[in-house]
């Protein structure tokens, strides 16, 4: 198969998620996901004032 991208499948899932929780153990990966909620929160809030300055922008002129 020549695809650029990699999908994993069932198992390379669930692989991973086991990796995941030997590595950081059941308690922290909720503290992990809050963290990476609010990441993306962020991320989202800095895009949509991007956006709305460059609305504003374009309807000053």
């Amino acid at each position: 198969m020549n695809s650029m991208f990699f999908i994993p499948g069932h198992w390379e899932i669930i692989v991973i998620a086991l990796l995941i929780v030997l590595l950081f153990g059941g308690k922290k990966i909720p503290e992990l996901m809050k963290g990476l909620g609010k990441g993306v929160k962020s991320f989202k809030d800095g895009m949509r004032e991007i956006e709305d300055e460059i609305k504003d922008d374009n309807n000053k002129k």
